[in-house]
């Protein structure tokens, strides 16, 4: 990285192109090979983090078109698309996704093609593959595979580490056992199994530092701590699809976005915050939180009596939760996914 800009310290000017927003990096790369290399180098996210310029996008894959992930800028209304990920499955489904140091990784899952002359489903269910994407080189690298091939389990960040914990493994065989990952070490290190085991789907929210798995239909919530063991809780939490915005915990159920809360012994405090009617003939959508701000994405109409046919969405539907009226929002739609949400993140780089 030498001769950035004339007259200034490569550190100086490092720091200067650390505040040019994603979007314009594919021109700058063309200035010369020394603004290129900067730009695709480990030390641009580390000045970036370093002068507060980082910038959040909610990273989505939906059923079609196959393994391919969009980046949405909430600042500018935007979408970038992202090379296919590289592995091996197609249909790529039921896998963990999560972003650290400035990457997305996505993890394990399995196959959801079926084959159209045949009907004969991919064999492929549960898998341990881990992918990264550096959204500053635009490549994907294959990770140290997780020690366990898993399905359909929940997935979080916690201090710049992923944990991943409970699912199906091969065979649809429910699982309780949990591993975390160091991302700057490229290893995975087994955790403590979980205290229950239940045969169903389950996913992962950090609510105050803390990792917590919620299985569908089921109420009791089971939370990492900080010596990394579990203990189980019920706080009567609402069911549905759940989403952190500014520290808090959203749910969309019955119609209504609630805001809900763990109060002791005394179970949840909820508190209606909008309705949402019109999401209810809505199906396998993303739901995720930015700044104060609810995104809901993409998903599926099925047939009924005002839609004959099944229809993709690639619809971005946005609420401020904060706001003293929250009302719905449409934001630009996804440009190229669209349908079921296989899965949805938010990074920061």
């Amino acid at each position: 990285m030498s001769g950035l800009i004339d007259r200034l310290p490569n550190a100086v000017a490092l720091q200067c192109l650390a505040r040019v927003p994603l979007c314009f990096h594919p021109h700058l790369k063309l200035v010369c090979r020394a603004w290129r290399d900067a730009l695709c180098s480990p030390e641009l996210f580390r000045a970036r983090s370093e002068s507060g310029a980082t910038e959040d996008f909610i990273c989505v894959l939906a059923f079609e078109p196959e393994n391919l992930f969009q980046l949405y800028d909430p600042l500018r209304d935007t979408w970038l698309t992202l090379p296919a990920v590289p592995t091996r499955v197609r249909h790529l489904a039921r896998f963990g996704v999560a972003s650290s140091r400035g990457k997305l990784f996505v993890l394990g899952g399995g196959s959801d093609h079926v084959d159209p002359s045949t009907g004969d489903h991919d064999t492929t269910f549960a898998s341990d593959e881990v992918w990264s994407f550096d959204p500053f080189s635009r490549r994907w690298a294959p990770q140290a595979p997780m020690l366990v091939p898993r399905a359909m389990f929940a997935c979080c960040t916690i201090d710049g580490q992923i944990v991943v914990a409970g699912g199906f493994t091969n065979c649809r065989k429910a699982i309780s056992k949990a591993e975390i990952y160091d991302v700057d070490k490229d290893t995975w290190q087994a955790l403590p199994d979980l205290c229950q085991t239940r045969s169903s789907a389950c996913s992962g929210v950090v609510l105050e530092g803390k990792m917590h798995v919620l299985h569908k239909g089921v109420s009791s919530v089971q939370i990492l701590d900080e010596g990394r063991g579990w203990h189980v809780a019920d706080y009567g939490w609402l069911q549905g699809p759940m989403a952190v915005v500014g520290g808090e915990l959203y749910v969309l159920s019955h119609g209504a976005v609630a805001r809900q809360r763990r109060s002791g012994d005394d179970g949840a405090v909820v508190a209606v915050v909008a309705t949402a009617g019109e999401l209810q003939s809505r199906i396998g959508y993303g739901m995720v939180g930015v700044g104060e701000e609810l995104f809901i994405l993409g998903g599926v109409i099925g047939p009924g009596r005002m839609n004959q046919t099944i229809k993709l969405l690639s619809d971005v539907d946005v609420l401020a939760v904060n706001a003293e009226r929250p009302v719905w929002r449409h934001a630009t739609s996804m440009t190229h996914c669209r349908g079921s949400i296989q899965g949805c993140t938010v990074l920061s780089v």
